[in-house]
């Protein structure tokens, strides 16, 4: 299992992220496409090409053909809506909230699978590229259709233990090298 082998790679250091990734996603409550959907949207996302390699073969074991294009879709559409939107909001100018975006976003009103799921993986993407205004929006409409606040933050932490084992795992490589 590319999850062991992944595990196994994180130092003893840090420990807790070794526990957290296997609590996160070997004891999650979410149904599998949500929840492999996350699992491979955050890994694109963490940008650990080590993490995506180990964790890719699993989601992709366990999601629908339409189910892994939509994550890699949210993956995608989340690398450039969150820095154009985190943007548009850091800047002390509120007039550029007033201008049109003009970039198209077409998979986002038609992902291929269910819009939650959609919407789910875009706001555990949005909190790993750290964009407040996208994490709003996901969430509200995530909140609107129904989905609990356990939910929503179950994503979050599989966001954020993914993008913790990415980080060390690249900085070890980096270190490795010198």
């Amino acid at each position: 299992m590319a999850l062991d082998e992944l595990k196994s790679a994180i130092p003893d250091f840090a420990k807790d992220l070794k526990l957290n990734l296997g609590s996160v996603i070997g004891n999650s409550e979410l149904p599998q496409q949500q929840l492999w959907g996350t699992v491979l949207a955050c890994a694109i996302a963490s940008r650990s090409p080590k993490v995506l390699r180990e964790l890719e073969p699993e989601a992709k074991a366990n999601l629908s053909a339409e189910a892994y294009t939509a994550a890699k879709s949210a993956a995608a559409i989340m690398a450039m809506n969150n820095v154009f939107y985190r943007t548009r909001h850091l800047l002390s100018d509120p007039e550029y909230g007033n201008l049109r975006a003009g970039l198209r976003m077409n998979v986002i009103g038609k992902p291929g699978v269910e819009k939650i799921d959609f919407e789910l993986w875009s706001l555990a993407v949005s909190a790993i590229n750290g964009c407040g205004q996208c994490l709003d929006s996901h969430e509200q409409v995530l909140r609107k259709a129904g989905v609990g606040r356990e939910t929503i933050q179950e994503a979050v932490k599989i966001a954020s233990v993914i993008q913790a084992v990415g980080v060390t795992l690249e900085s070890e490589a980096v270190l490795a090298e010198q």
